[in-house]
């Protein structure tokens, strides 16, 4: 996830650059914006995906030895 965050970091910078070069109302201007939004948008598909812990799997996780999370084979 860090990956994401840094190349968000510089696309702001390079948005930023754009844009104090270009007028605020350019092309260029808001395209940089745009991949900016793009990234960010990504960032926050990937945060959703993650699956969830239910309360029992963290006990589990927590405390193996528990007769509740045994795991017999066959």
């Amino acid at each position: 996830m860090s990956d994401i965050q840094e190349k968000i970091k510089t696309e702001i910078e390079a948005a930023r650059e754009a844009c104090s070069a270009d007028s605020n109302d350019s092309e260029g201007c808001a395209a940089a914006w745009d991949a900016v939004e793009e990234l960010q948008a990504e960032a926050s598909h990937q945060r959703e995906k993650k699956p969830q812990k239910s309360s029992f799997d963290q006990y589990c996780d927590e405390n193996p030895e528990a007769d509740e999370c045994r795991v017999y084979d066959n």
